[in-house]
């Protein structure tokens, strides 16, 4: 199952997108789960809960935060995320910005066509479950050759599955710092 996080700062686009996403996806016949937001700030909070996305899609022009930038911050709490635009300009520096500086998968127009847009989340979710197999076959051939150790393969692994569980903040006595806003 896959878990994919919508953001757009018009709930009417969210309910839209909700509704496309119901049904399952043809190619893999599996349900989403899908989280929207239309609030970047919240959204980035959800992402640093440790809870693994597959997918974002956030609209370009937000009133809070424009869609590169945020997908930006998204790529540094869950950099194995995939992550799409939609945006309603044809706007060529967003689309470079998009590409160069969020690593976006694919820029969609808006007003989008159904079909094609669920066919590019799933092309998108197929990429990133293919990076996550190609990673975990490539960590085991560097253990299988002494490069890192089952533990370091074991820890990437729950780090893909799990963002930041790895991250531990530690105080000058050895004490374990916890974060009281989370």
């Amino acid at each position: 199952m896959h878990r994919i996080l919508l953001l757009d700062d018009e709930q009417n686009i969210l309910n839209a997108l909700r509704r496309l996403f119901a049904a399952p996806l043809a190619a893999s016949g599996e349900n989403l789960v899908v989280e929207t937001f239309t609030s970047p700030r919240e959204a980035l909070k959800r992402a640093s809960e440790g809870i693994a996305f597959d997918a974002v899609i956030s609209d370009y022009r937000m009133a809070e935060m424009d869609g590169v930038s945020f997908l930006k911050a998204f790529r540094e709490e869950q950099p194995h995320t995939v992550r799409l635009i939609l945006s309603g300009y044809a706007d060529l520096d967003a689309l470079v910005g998009a590409v160069n500086q969020a690593q976006i998968y694919r820029f969609i127009a808006k007003p989008w066509h159904d079909v094609e847009l669920r066919a590019a989340l799933g092309q998108a979710l197929a990429h990133h479950d293919l990076m996550l197999e190609n990673q975990r076959l490539a960590d085991e051939v560097r253990t299988q050759r002494g490069i890192i150790s089952r533990q370091e393969m074991a820890l990437r692994q729950l780090e893909a599955e799990s963002p930041g569980i790895t991250k531990v903040n530690w105080g000058p006595n050895g004490e374990i710092i916890i974060d009281e806003d989370e």
